[in-house]
């Protein structure tokens, strides 16, 4: 572990551990994956302008997310079935999240229970972990009403339901390798219907685009995110606006909070880096929801550039997985580790001593830099 100083050093072992179609399933985006390149490249777009002369002995990086204290902005974005990558998948990860102070979010797709994650977040003393649930609204809707329901029970603070997935994007390469869940995995928080994703002859598709089309709505509307507010005082928070006409919409209806996401490139091919689109959303929704971000971010100059244009908080997914890989709880720790002194070195070069000092006039758009 030592030799990892960087998230694409974690990565390039990760690519040495895992087996080919494990990894091409977290890697991959979809059809040519012109928007997964477009989520890092994004961010090579912004320059930083710092101040200078301001005391940065000391940097704050903690925040507040969802009425939870976080020792830091950068939080643990859901990403499914991570005991491909360690036996101890989700737990190992939740015991990180907990060991560094942040926030996780576990994919309703998790190989480990609802219960079995806060068990492992909760059993280890000290740190300051938070746990949210990602839903995806099933055609069963007491099958979804079950999974808010545990999510309660178990203290779960927050459910971030996903709005962008009523079909599975086209995953080219999960096509390629007829990718489907290792016999002796399973969806962990679901019973026999969801078991049937590791079974079967799926033809030229992917085992998870077959289940999806079985499993989810995609008569999704407005109003289901009406009808799930009403059946949880948890925070409701929309994932999967990119633009400002839906996220007026979302306040409109009352959500708690909005995350700019295209799923990680995974969904529509051609779709705008979140990046790109982060500070249309924050001004549409004028202050009346905190707006948060997934996708691309590999540094932690890329969290303070999303910060500067208006994001709450930044969630990373896959170089998460790539930690994990690596070497299960203690990968994950030492790459969020990193990302936050990461974060407090490019915060201090930059002159801001706390989050309340990263402002809008941090960032200019690299091709009007040059002019001033």
């Amino acid at each position: 572990m030592s030799g990892q100083v960087c998230v694409s050093d974690f990565e390039e072992e990760a690519r040495k551990i895992l087996p080919k179609a494990v990894y091409d399933y977290y890697r991959s985006g979809a059809d040519e994956q012109h928007t997964l390149v477009n989520n890092v490249a994004a961010f090579n777009r912004w320059h930083l302008i710092p101040r200078v002369l301001r005391d940065v002995s000391t940097v704050d990086l903690s925040v507040s997310v969802l009425g939870q204290k976080l020792n830091m902005p950068l939080c643990v974005a859901a990403t499914a079935m991570q005991r491909m990558a360690h036996p101890e998948g989700e737990m190992a990860t939740a015991r990180a999240c907990h060991a560094v102070g942040t926030g996780m979010m576990l994919s309703s797709w998790a190989t480990s229970t609802i219960e079995e994650v806060t068990s492992a977040m909760t059993s280890s003393p000290g740190g300051r972990g938070v746990l949210w649930l990602q839903l995806y609204i099933y055609k069963d809707r007491e099958l979804t009403l079950s999974l808010v329901r545990r999510a309660e029970a178990a203290g779960y603070k927050a459910i971030f339901v996903t709005v962008d997935t009523p079909y599975l994007g086209k995953r080219c390469d999960d096509m390629r390798n007829h990718f489907k869940l290792p016999p002796h995995l399973s969806m962990s928080n679901f019973s026999t219907a969801a078991l049937a994703f590791s079974e079967g002859n799926y033809g030229s598709d992917s085992g998870l685009a077959v289940y999806v089309a079985k499993a989810i709505d995609p008569t999704l509307c407005w109003d289901d995110i009406n009808w799930l507010k009403k059946k949880t005082n948890l925070p409701v928070i929309v994932k999967g606006i990119l633009n400002g006409m839906d996220a007026v919409q979302a306040v409109n209806y009352g959500v708690d909070g909005i995350l700019v996401s295209n799923h990680g490139a995974r969904q529509l091919d051609g779709v705008p880096a979140t990046l790109d689109v982060l500070e249309e959303v924050v001004k549409a929704v004028q202050g009346r929801c905190d707006v948060y971000l997934d996708g691309g971010v590999r540094r932690g100059t890329d969290v303070l550039k999303a910060l500067a244009l208006g994001a709450k908080a930044v969630f990373i997914g896959r170089p998460v997985l790539w930690g994990l890989a690596c070497q299960g709880e203690q990968g994950v720790t030492k790459l969020l580790e990193l990302l936050k002194e990461e974060l407090r070195l490019a915060m201090a070069l930059s002159g801001c001593r706390s989050l309340s000092e990263v402002s809008r006039s941090l960032v200019r758009r690299a091709e009007f830099t040059s002019r001033i």
